[in-house]
């Protein structure tokens, strides 16, 4: 028998704002750069910080889960952003979840972990440019000066009143990830290009 099954593409969370963002972009001549990242891995992990499954894993990943609070930890592909004592999100490239879940679970051995592919909760959006903090700072309640929230760092907090995972990514100019859910994705894109026309 034939396979009738429709095959519907993957969209995601704000697929259709792209030429926004991008104008959004371009109109404000490199002030800000607004973009999403969409389908990132995403993984939720609960273990004892001080137990022998957080080296195992952090030696099958590549990467030490970070133990300071409110601090990420970049290897390569993959991020390990800290939630909480016992609980990180490790995120990757897309499409890398299953993978990323069985060598978390490999690694951990009989020790007790829980492992979550949160990937479809969330969308990422990257925010750069030398207004970015200044854009930010509209909506977050956080002390966004670099020497407070500098290179490395992120939060659990709020932007326009939505709930968001705030990362200041490491890498040179690389401006911050703002990892959201996506039922509230379009209301926090809708907000922050309000906020950008101050720059065009």
């Amino acid at each position: 028998m034939a396979d009738t099954a429709l095959t519907i593409p993957r969209r995601s969370p704000l697929s259709h704002a792209a030429d926004r963002l991008a104008a959004a972009t371009r109109t404000s001549g490199g002030a800000v750069r607004l973009a999403e990242l969409p389908f990132l891995a995403q993984v939720n992990v609960r273990l004892d910080a001080k137990g022998a499954a957080a080296d195992a894993v952090g030696l099958a990943l590549g990467l030490q889960l970070p133990l300071e609070p409110n601090t990420v930890v970049r290897a390569g592909e993959l991020t390990a952003v800290w939630l909480g004592p016992d609980e990180w999100l490790v995120v990757g490239p897309t499409g890398g979840q299953r993978d990323l879940e069985s060598r978390i679970r490999a690694a951990s051995g009989d020790e007790p972990v829980a492992v979550t592919d949160v990937s479809a909760q969330r969308t990422t959006l990257l925010i750069t440019g030398p207004r970015a903090r200044d854009l930010l700072a509209h909506g977050c309640p956080l002390d966004l000066h670099p020497r407070i929230f500098r290179a490395g760092c992120c939060a659990q907090t709020t932007l326009a009143r939505t709930q968001i995972v705030l990362v200041a990514r490491d890498e040179p100019k690389a401006g911050f990830w703002v990892l959201v859910r996506s039922s509230f994705a379009d209301y926090l894109t809708d907000w922050l290009l309000d906020a950008a026309a101050e720059y065009v």
